[in-house]
């Protein structure tokens, strides 16, 4: 099998070509917002700007937006850029990364690429998926360079408190490590958003983007919050990569967040409507494990009997479904369903997702021995 950085990001790919289904369950971000739906006027663009480190309006939405000084905002093409930006200015080949379990492949993915050498702490069903600083305490050593958490955790949802994240702080603060906090799944709090944080400490970065909460992914607007120095350092690793960002897309993204409640409204309303036919589809199962979050887009189920490659199969070549697999998590008994899809859709899916959990509960129940 390759490896990581042979292959690029395995998720990526199966995201890209083997996700999409007429029922998708498997998209983890809110459907995408109409761009009729925004004021934007065509006479409003232009092809080319002028900012070489960050278009200025921009740079001061996004700082307003996460209650940050303007220098520490470092703009970026997507969480996921974002996240590879970070990393890339705080470590170096052969330095210790602690990463949560299960995580997000496409972080394990970049830090492979970067040469860092990757160990994990656990994120338990059992507990909720919680984050435990002791067990962080005792897994850091002293080549401990960075420490990532997603919030909310992809796959599963679930919420890092403040409480535990600054607590995670002072351990990275004693080993003389950093923070990166991936809040991208955070926005889909809207107006309940806890403040970025960044501003528990000079040890945390974070990144995220209008993507997953808002249905903007194709604007590209991320973003990470650093201390100046760093973020400047963020900035001229970018040199590597985009050199200047897409300015179109620069202009719509301040169009947007200068109508992000407006965006967000839209969002919450089809979220609260998911999420009710989530809880109902939940309370009629009796044959899969999960922790069920408070809020964002995702749930990652567990199937405690049978192979989630054979519900794979069933969904997508029966009932036109698609899930993701939890192997993507190096979790394979887990699958991940996304809940930001068109109401009629997801409810429709759901209820396929149940169908095909029936048949494989039968199939199971003939052939296994009297």
């Amino acid at each position: 099998m390759p490896s990581r950085t042979e292959s690029g990001s395995p998720y990526i790919q199966f995201a890209k070509l083997r996700s999409d289904a007429k029922y998708n369950l498997a998209s983890s971000g809110v459907m995408s917002y109409p761009l009729a739906e925004l004021p934007v006027r065509l006479e409003d663009l232009e092809i080319n700007g002028t900012d070489a480190y960050g278009y200025a309006p921009l740079q001061e939405r996004l700082a307003r937006l996460n209650g940050v000084p303007p220098e520490c905002v470092v703009a970026a093409a997507g969480t996921s850029m974002a996240n590879h930006l970070a990393m890339a200015a705080t470590v170096e080949p052969g330095d210790e990364v602690l990463v949560e379990h299960p995580t997000y492949e496409t972080l394990v993915s970049a830090l492979e690429y970067l040469g860092a050498s990757v160990r994990y702490f656990e994120r338990r069903l059992e507990d909720g998926f919680r984050v435990d600083p002791e067990e962080v305490e005792r897994k850091i050593t002293s080549r401990t360079r960075l420490i990532v958490i997603t919030n909310l955790h992809n796959p599963t949802g679930a919420l890092v408190e403040e409480e535990t994240l600054r607590a995670v702080g002072d351990v990275a603060k004693h080993a003389n490590a950093l923070v990166l906090v991936d809040e991208v799944y955070l926005e889909a709090l809207f107006e309940k958003r806890p403040r970025p944080s960044f501003h528990l400490g000079e040890q945390f970065l974070v990144t995220s983007s209008l993507t997953k909460a808002y249905g903007l992914s194709g604007l590209r607007c991320g973003w990470v919050l650093a201390a100046p120095e760093l973020a400047q350092r963020i900035g001229h690793i970018n040199d590597l990569y985009g050199v200047n960002a897409a300015h179109p897309a620069e202009l719509l993204s301040v169009i947007a967040l200068d109508n992000l409640d407006r965006v967000a409204a839209r969002a919450k309303q089809l979220l609260e409507a998911n999420r009710r036919a989530l809880d109902a589809f939940l309370a009629s199962r009796d044959d899969i494990e999960h922790h069920r979050p408070r809020f964002g887009t995702i749930i990652f189920p567990k199937l405690p009997c049978g192979r989630v490659d054979e519900l794979y199969r069933l969904l997508t070549e029966k009932y036109e479904t698609s899930v993701v697999p939890g192997r993507y998590f190096e979790m394979p008994q887990h699958f991940r369903v996304g809940i930001g899809g068109d109401p009629e859709m997801t409810r429709a899916g759901l209820e396929r997702l149940g169908l095909a959990l029936d048949e494989l509960r039968q199939k199971h129940q003939q052939t296994a021995p009297p």
